[in-house]
């Protein structure tokens, strides 16, 4: 893959976004524009959620999400054991890096589902969006520790300890602030309202509208 996309391609992002706000019903939503949209945020906060509300709603197509826990399940679904390996985790990158870059190349909005607090985790993609020049929203997903943990017992996660969600929590508050996220690059820097808000993943979903 070239390093720099022909000029068409380049362009054709920014023919869609023009056309999509031209067309958009949703004049009070916040517009999100075709290109990378990297989710923010620690595990069991409603990511996956609200993604699916974004599906349900027809917001964004089928293909939009890439999810690297779907990835996961769909590579070593039969061997949890074996998912647990570097080199499994290795390949539930690389695909999904794949699959963001054949969403990229056509000009359509790839949104990446993982936790991505960490800054190196964030560079891996945004890296991707930067060879089509494509714009990078950030939806960010920050709880209190206190709602996150309730939210987490609810669900009865098997795969994180609580241990596990306070880290997460610390590194999101430490590593992924807004002001942080657009120095490294993100066009533009949204908070996702979720429990705290008591605001629902559909409703949630509903202030926003992609192209």
């Amino acid at each position: 893959m070239p390093k720099n996309p022909p000029e068409s391609i380049q362009h054709l992002h920014r023919r869609r976004n023009r056309r999509a706000r031209a067309r958009s019903p949703h004049a009070d939503a916040i517009r999100v524009p075709a290109g990378l949209v990297v989710l923010v945020g620690p595990p069991a906060w409603g990511k996956t959620s609200f993604v699916r509300a974004l599906l349900a709603r027809r917001q964004i197509d089928a293909e939009a999400g890439v999810s690297s826990d779907e990835i996961r399940a769909e590579l070593f679904g039969a061997s949890p054991a074996q998912a647990e390996s570097d080199a499994a985790e290795a390949q539930v990158f690389e695909e999904r890096d794949r699959r963001i870059v054949a969403r990229l190349a056509t000009g359509r909005t790839a949104v990446a589902e993982s936790t991505n607090v960490t800054p190196r985790a964030r560079a891996r993609i945004i890296a991707i969006a930067r060879r089509f020049d494509a714009p990078v929203a950030m939806l960010r997903f920050d709880p209190d520790v206190t709602d996150l943990l309730q939210q987490y017992g609810e669900r009865g996660r098997t795969d994180l300890t609580c241990a596990d969600v306070r880290a997460y929590a610390a590194v999101m508050t430490r590593d992924a602030g807004a002001g942080r996220l657009r120095s490294e690059g993100a066009t533009t820097v949204h908070d996702v309202p979720g429990r705290r808000q008591g605001t629902t993943p559909a409703e949630a979903a509903a202030r926003f509208s992609f192209a």
